[in-house]
């Protein structure tokens, strides 16, 4: 059996705004995480050992980091060439340049022949030689529709009819690179893509009019004993036969990912067979405060008593809490800092709610009237920031409609307002 892990989405650089400065360092608190997550992937692969390691994509935000970033990212994966275990980078949308023209982050580590490291920068299968055996890896980059787009052949076709020409070439390539296939030698399929039936989060939008998705039915194919894939942040396992796995990102990029556990894959392969295990990471939570104390007669104590039922310590914390204009002033914003003090950073959202009770407005249904002075005193009882002046403006619609009924007909109807 030759022994894989499969990480992805390790996005090196991301998460700073929800990170501050480290005194000793003067680096993000965030970046020192994503680092720290990725020595724990490294460290398990030598602790094994494994026989190869797969990368599915996405090292970095965007496909040029800055000098010290590449630099932290090296040391990690140089580990690997120091202990002689093979590794394959595939490039995924993030490591490309402009819609993939012109190059990508990873490319760097062929022009220095890095030894035993691989490239997936196009379609093509590589034979490796590892400790437990040969094995061979297609791999398939993240694909665009620019080329095609390009072409005078597709100016009148719809994104949809596109998208089926570019899935119908793709499928001529594999197709060819699954034809030079060895047999009897273990493969993998190594993709940084969208699958239609799987779970996506903010990798989506991301993406958007960018990529194009790929039905599961095109991966499953006896050929491939595994199916490493990169690009969905969220951990999940779309098919057993063959193995079609995103192994997920290493860290949290933001909060829409706070409830996603983390982590790698460690795949045991031989030709027919997978045994797979999922191996969480430890990681910096993410948690997420909400509650709506415009109803609440002390806001404060409310605010405090929701701030202290979650474990908040060194996490990063985002308190988001509904309030009326006239609670804002009695909010201590110090106090509400002083019971954050011990996460590792923090932000607070007030949202400004105006409340109407909808139970005392039961005859304001479709086709329904409501005399207009009774609406108005209706509409200012529930009005907090309004209660000083009422009573003005009471009196002025009062005297406003009595003007219109003074130039009505002789025998005028009582004025009502229809709310439709």
């Amino acid at each position: 059996m030759i022994k894989i892990l499969h990480l992805s989405d390790i996005h090196l650089g991301s998460g700073f705004s929800h990170g501050k400065i480290n005194p000793d360092t003067g680096r993000n608190s965030r970046f020192d995480d994503f680092v720290h997550t990725l020595s724990l992937c490294i460290d398990r692969a030598l602790a094994e050992p494994v026989d190869l390691v797969l990368f599915g994509g996405d090292a970095f935000p965007n496909a040029t980091p800055a000098p010290y970033i590449q630099s932290a990212f090296a040391n990690q994966f140089y580990r690997l060439v120091k202990a002689n275990i093979p590794t394959v980078l595939l490039v995924g949308n993030h490591d490309q340049h402009t819609h993939g023209q012109g190059g990508a982050s990873l490319c760097i580590y062929r022009t220095l022949g890095v030894p035993r490291f691989v490239v997936g920068d196009r379609i093509a299968t590589h034979r490796l030689l590892t400790r437990n055996g040969p094995i061979q890896v297609i791999t398939l980059p993240w694909l665009t529709r620019a080329s095609l787009l390009a072409s005078p052949k597709t100016e009148k076709l719809s994104l949809s009819e596109v998208n089926h020409l570019l899935l119908d070439r793709l499928e001529a390539i594999l197709e060819a690179e699954i034809r030079r296939l060895d047999p009897n030698m273990p493969t993998v399929l190594l993709g940084h893509l969208m699958v239609d039936n799987a779970r996506y989060g903010a990798e989506r939008f991301l993406a958007v009019g960018k990529g194009f998705t790929v039905p599961l039915s095109f991966l499953t194919r006896e050929s491939f004993d595994y199916v490493a894939l990169g690009h969905v942040h969220k951990h999940q396992i779309l098919c057993q036969d063959p193995p079609v796995v995103y192994p997920g990102s290493i860290e949290r990029i933001d909060f829409s990912e706070e409830k996603e556990e983390k982590g790698f894959m460690l795949v045991d392969l031989a030709k027919g067979q997978a045994q797979l295990e999922f191996c969480p990471l430890s990681v910096r939570d993410f948690r997420t405060i909400k509650v709506n104390i415009s109803t609440a007669e002390d806001p404060q104590a409310a605010l405090v008593k929701a701030i202290k039922k979650k474990p908040i310590a060194d996490a990063v914390v985002r308190l988001s809490y509904q309030v009326r204009s006239d609670q804002l002033d009695p909010i201590d914003n110090q106090a509400l800092h002083a019971c954050l003090s011990t996460a590792h950073s923090y932000s607070i959202q007030p949202e400004v709610v105006t409340k109407i009770s909808r139970a005392r407005l039961p005859e304001l249904g479709v086709g329904s009237g409501i005399d207009p002075i009774e609406a108005l005193k209706t509409y200012l009882d529930n009005r907090e920031d309004l209660k000083d002046i009422a009573p003005e403006m009471i009196a002025a619609a009062e005297e406003l409609l009595a003007g219109n009924l003074r130039q009505s007909s002789p025998d005028p109807q009582p004025t009502q307002l229809s709310l439709l």
